[in-house]
């Protein structure tokens, strides 16, 4: 290590250059090797060679459309799931947010944003009365943020803040469900580009391309991420991840026959057996199954290194 090394915070990815926070709070934008893994909240010590990656305590990564692993965020605390009703949220996105961030060791919340729409609010109410969520004791917001903003109606985004109180955290959702325009609402000031619905797809369109953390007035950090539409979990095997879907941990207590049981058509089955008595919903199960297949493909897929059986 170099004499003048010192440590710092990687605030902002711009492509191949990083933006530091150093200890007395200046920053300095440095360019990094391409295959350099650092990402937003890691922490890094700066030398004549440039950032040197230190240590992660969490990172929240997934698998892009070709099945490749990319890190997103580190040393996050909490990551905040935002939905809308438009543009509508992936069939089983949710889900795999969640089960991502508990096993990755995050605490996940859930924001429904644009509650200005009627079936948004439709969709905030389902989703704070949804068992499974309660169960798991996964908080779920309600919010509007731009009325709310233009209205000064501040209870959703005051119950969003108190709950980032000291604590490091991210947004996610897919393109156009608001996660800038949320952070502009909850760090005055802060004024980052949005964008509107695609008045053909429906769909949102990518306004976010980098990855910046702001600090809250009040406390607590957030970490802007771009939008994308498909969510799958990294470094979880599908032995494990009933162990992280929502609305399992009940079943799970009782214990089934075999130990290496994939909750799915087993004997003496915990889960199934709790589907069956109608203590966790069919809709749930299939969602967890959807999942399953994908990580056993993955597993498979990893195993043969690609190649067709």
């Amino acid at each position: 290590m170099t004499e003048n090394a010192h440590d710092g915070i990687v605030v902002g990815h711009f492509g191949l250059d990083v933006e530091v926070e150093l200890p007395g709070g200046e920053r300095t934008r440095i360019r990094v090797q391409r295959d350099t893994p650092v990402v937003v909240g890691d922490r890094v010590r700066l030398t004549d060679k440039g950032a040197e990656p230190g240590p992660r305590d969490t990172v929240l990564a997934r698998r892009d459309a070709r099945g490749r692993v990319r890190a997103i965020a580190a040393n996050l605390e909490v990551l905040g799931i935002t939905v809308a009703s438009r543009p509508p949220t992936p069939r089983g996105y949710l889900d795999r947010a969640i089960v991502a961030a508990r096993a990755g060791g995050l605490s996940p919340f859930v924001v429904v944003n644009k509650c200005d729409l009627a079936a948004s609010r439709e969709l905030f109410d389902a989703l704070a009365a949804d068992r499974a969520l309660t169960a798991a004791g996964i908080p779920v917001f309600g919010v509007s943020a731009l009325s709310d903003v233009a209205d000064g109606a501040s209870d959703g985004l005051d119950a969003i803040r108190a709950h980032l109180v000291a604590r490091r955290g991210a947004f996610i959702g897919t393109s156009g469900v608001g996660k800038s325009s949320l952070l502009n609402a909850l760090v005055p000031g802060l004024a980052l580009e949005t964008g509107d619905i695609n008045r053909f797809t429906r769909l949102g369109r990518h306004v976010t391309t980098r990855s910046t953390l702001h600090a809250l007035p009040g406390g607590g950090e957030l970490i802007d991420t771009p939008g994308f539409r498909n969510f799958v979990p990294v470094d979880l095997s599908p032995e494990d991840l009933a162990r992280f879907f929502a609305g399992f941990e009940a079943a799970l207590e009782q214990g089934c026959r075999f130990r290496n049981c994939l909750h799915r058509d087993e004997p003496d089955c915990a889960v199934t057996a709790a589907l069956a008595a109608g203590r966790i919903d069919e809709a749930r199960h299939a969602a967890y199954l959807d999942l399953l297949v994908d990580l056993e493909r993955i597993q498979e897929t990893e195993r043969t290194g690609g190649r067709s059986r």
